[in-house]
C-alpha cells in the first residue's frame, strides 16, 4: 500500500497542465502504470509504438483491452530497415532507438520502468531529461516496484493482462529481441513460424546485398539462412562470455 501511495503521489505531484505522454507497451509494467493514472485522476493520452514485430497475442491484446491507446506507427517496417541496416545485437542496437524510444517531444513522458529489470536500469532516476531531446522528460513513478509487486497489484486489482505471461513468457515484447535468452528467441521461432520464415527472407536479401557490395564481414556466413542461425542462437558470445567481432550494420557498400 505504501508503494501505492508513493505512486500515485508522484503521478499528481508532476501532472503537466497539457497531461502526459504514457508510454503504452501492453505489458505488465505498463498495465499497472495505466490503472495507477487513473486511481490519481491525472490527464494524461496513452501512446503504444508499433514495432511491427510484437507477438500477434500482444497486439490483439492491446486493441481489444486498451483502444484508448493512440497507435504510433513507423515509417518503416522492423524487416525493411534490417535489410537497410543490419541486424542488431546486444551491444549495438538501434532498434530500440527507432521504434520503441520515440515520440513525446515536446511532452513529459509517463513510462513503466522499474530499476529491479536490468542493471543499466537500476541506475535511472525518477525523474529525468531526455538527454538526446530536452523538450522532453520522464517520469518514472514505479521504478522502485519489484516484480513481485507488480503481479500483486495486478491480481489484487483484477487488471487485464497479456495471456503470454501465463503461457510461460517473462517478458514481452519484440520478436526475437537480441537482449532476451537465445533459449527464448529459438522457443518464439518454433512458436511463431510465419514471422521466422519472414526474418528468414529478410536475412537472406540482407546478405545478398551486402555480398553484392563486397562488405568482408558476411564471409563468415555461407548464406542468409546461416546468418539468421547465428543471429537466433547465442552467437554474439563465444564460451568465455567475450564479445565477438559483430556484423557491422553501418559497414559502408562498396
Amino acid at each position: 500500500m505504501r508503494q501505492i501511495d508513493t505512486a500515485i503521489k508522484r503521478l499528481q505531484e508532476f501532472e503537466p497542465a497539457e497531461g502526459y505522454y504514457l508510454a503504452f507497451s501492453g505489458g505488465k509494467d505498463s498495465v499497472v502504470l495505466k490503472d495507477l493514472a487513473d486511481k490519481a485522476d491525472v490527464k494524461y493520452d496513452a501512446h503504444y509504438s508499433v514495432t511491427t514485430i510484437d507477438p500477434p497475442e500482444l497486439v490483439h491484446f492491446i486493441r481489444r483491452v486498451h483502444p484508448d491507446v493512440h497507435w504510433e506507427r513507423p515509417e518503416k517496417a522492423f524487416l525493411t530497415l534490417l535489410v537497410e541496416r543490419g541486424f542488431p545485437i546486444r551491444q549495438a542496437r538501434w532498434c530500440c532507438e527507432e521504434y520503441k524510444e520515440r515520440g513525446g517531444s515536446g511532452r513529459v513522458v509517463l513510462t513503466g520502468i522499474r530499476a529491479a529489470e536490468s542493471a543499466q536500469r537500476g541506475k535511472r532516476h525518477m525523474v529525468e531529461a531526455c538527454m538526446k531531446d530536452p523538450s522532453r522528460r520522464f517520469v518514472h513513478p514505479i521504478i522502485d516496484w519489484t516484480e513481485r509487486e507488480i503481479w500483486f497489484y495486478i491480481r489484487r486489482n483484477d487488471i487485464p493482462y497479456c495471456e503470454l505471461y501465463d503461457q510461460g513468457f517473462n517478458r514481452i515484447g519484440c520478436l526475437f529481441c537480441p537482449m532476451a535468452y537465445h533459449k527464448q528467441r529459438q522457443h518464439e521461432v518454433r512458436i511463431y513460424p510465419r514471422y521466422a520464415a519472414a526474418f528468414r527472407k529478410a536475412f537472406r536479401r540482407l546478405y545478398e546485398r551486402r555480398k553484392a557490395a563486397g562488405a568482408e564481414s558476411v564471409d563468415r556466413w555461407a548464406d542468409g539462412d546461416a546468418m539468421f542461425e547465428w543471429w537466433i542462437g547465442d552467437g554474439h558470445r563465444d564460451e568465455s562470455g567475450q564479445q565477438l567481432m559483430h556484423f557491422d550494420s553501418d559497414e559502408k557498400e562498396r
